[in-house]
């Protein structure tokens, strides 16, 4: 172990420290704290590409992420200790999301997934209620897409329940670390690309994307296409404060359930007639 190590702080506005977060996580594979206004990554190695990553991805977005850094070099403690010492197992429903220094539980749908390798433990608010909507929404056989997949854990779950899954993001080290966890919970899946849902080759019984609010808004017309008649859409990521902007999208399907947890709201739809 070295004596010091690099630490990271980016801070930026509260609204956008989840769209970031997953950014980050899928080029820096050492973990992140995130907090209410900003993400902290440390690492022994040279950090300084994140921040140039960082500063990159704002340029593309026509400065709308106000975003300020801050590098530090530190005495090195046992961070990576610390840090998996204060990740603790979640509970959704009947899945059991767990790090893999951790052991399974009996009686529940156990899938592993480490914190520190992706973005999508679990504990964000709208991937707890996603879960909650496929343990309830998806059935043995059914087919299923997960679009922004991220860590795959969403995919996971619909496969540990029996699903034919198939999977896509737009970012490659989001399609790697999915097919990394899948392998680590020893699970399958049908089809894993990278891109969007404007590449399926079919229809599905249920379709999932949990992404930002301006992303869903962008594919709307691809989810509702890749959706069977009389299937499910179950939509995530959506701040309550940003619902009215999703919902004109979607009027033609019929809005079954409405789940909220924190300020994150979740949107299950079926689909009722073709478009």
């Amino acid at each position: 172990m070295n004596d010091t190590y690099w630490e990271l702080t980016i801070k930026l506005n509260h609204d956008f420290v989840d769209f970031m977060a997953d950014f980050v996580a899928n080029i820096h594979g050492e973990g992140l704290e995130i907090g209410n206004d900003n993400i902290i990554i440390r690492s022994e190695n040279d950090v300084s590409y994140v921040q140039d990553a960082v500063t990159s991805l704002v340029g593309t977005l026509g400065g709308a992420i106000d975003v300020t850094f801050t590098l530090e070099e530190k005495k090195n403690i046992d961070w990576i200790e610390q840090y998996q010492n204060s990740v603790e197992p979640i509970e959704a429903g009947s899945f059991y999301i767990y790090p893999s220094w951790y052991e399974l539980k009996d009686g529940k749908i156990n899938i592993k997934i480490d914190p520190a390798l992706a973005f999508g433990s679990g504990h964000h608010a709208t991937t707890f209620t996603c879960l909650e909507a496929i343990e309830e929404r998806v059935k043995r056989g059914d087919s299923v897409l997960d679009v922004g997949c991220g860590s795959g854990i969403l995919g996971l779950a619909a496969s540990k329940l029996g699903a034919v899954v198939d999977l896509c993001d737009t970012d490659p080290l989001s399609v790697e670390s999915t097919q990394s966890n899948f392998e680590l919970n020893d699970a399958n899946y049908h089809r894993l690309w990278e891109g969007s849902a404007n590449k399926v080759e079919q229809q599905y019984d249920v379709v999932i994307a949990n992404i930002i609010v301006d992303v869903l808004r962008f594919i709307a017309s691809d989810l509702k296409k890749a959706t069977k008649l009389g299937g499910t859409l179950i939509l995530s990521g959506i701040l309550d404060t940003k619902l009215s902007l999703v919902l004109p999208s979607f009027l033609e399907l019929k809005l079954v359930e409405q789940k909220q947890k924190d300020e994150w709201v979740t949107l299950v739809y079926r689909k009722e007639r073709d478009e």
